[in-house]
């Protein structure tokens, strides 16, 4: 069903509250698609499930040409977003902290409420976890920036794991230095 149709539906459907009339004015639509149509709407007020988010930074030199891999999984496994980028010249820890913020960003675009984020960068974890302060001035903006979207989550947890159980997300990020760094 096109855009223009759903929105004469709700439109007439608000101003009449009588699905009778309503259907009068559409004898192309079915009461199939008009019921599909209704349970397509119910949907986008449907809360979204909690997702497993990888994330990674590198850096080939501290600073050296970087890249972010995020890896984003629903409840069930399924892949819901996986992309990597580059960055340019940074360092590592800046990377890491980049890759964090564009995965709460795809997060909230997602429209998930409770995310379960892991990480190998130990230092950044700690430090949003507060068990460590930020010294570095170039990392304080990007905690503030990380702690404010992670407040808009309805639950959050972020996890230090090993780079080997972080691969996909640590694969993405080469990757996207791979790409743009020749």
């Amino acid at each position: 069903m096109k855009d223009n149709l759903k929105y004469k539906i709700l439109k007439i459907l608000a101003e009449t509250l009588d699905i009778a009339r309503t259907m009068q004015h559409f004898q192309e639509v079915s009461k199939e698609d008009m019921h599909s149509f209704f349970l397509q709407l119910a949907d986008t007020f449907k809360p979204k499930e909690a997702v497993t988010i990888y994330v990674d930074g590198a850096a080939r030199g501290n600073p050296g040409h970087a890249g972010i891999g995020i890896l984003i999984l629903s409840e069930g496994g399924k892949i819901l977003k996986s992309m990597g980028r580059y960055l340019g010249k940074t360092t590592n820890n800046v990377a890491e902290y980049q890759a964090l913020i564009a995965a709460l960003k795809e997060a909230k675009t997602i429209g998930v409420s409770t995310i379960k984020v892991f990480a190998d960068s130990e230092l950044m974890v700690k430090q949003v976890k507060g068990e460590y302060k930020i010294k570095s001035e170039g990392l304080k903006p990007l905690y503030k920036e990380a702690i404010t979207l992670l407040m808009g989550f309805k639950g959050y947890d972020i996890i230090h794991i090993d780079r080997e159980k972080n691969f996909e997300a640590d694969r993405l990020a080469n990757q996207a230095i791979d790409t743009m760094a020749r």
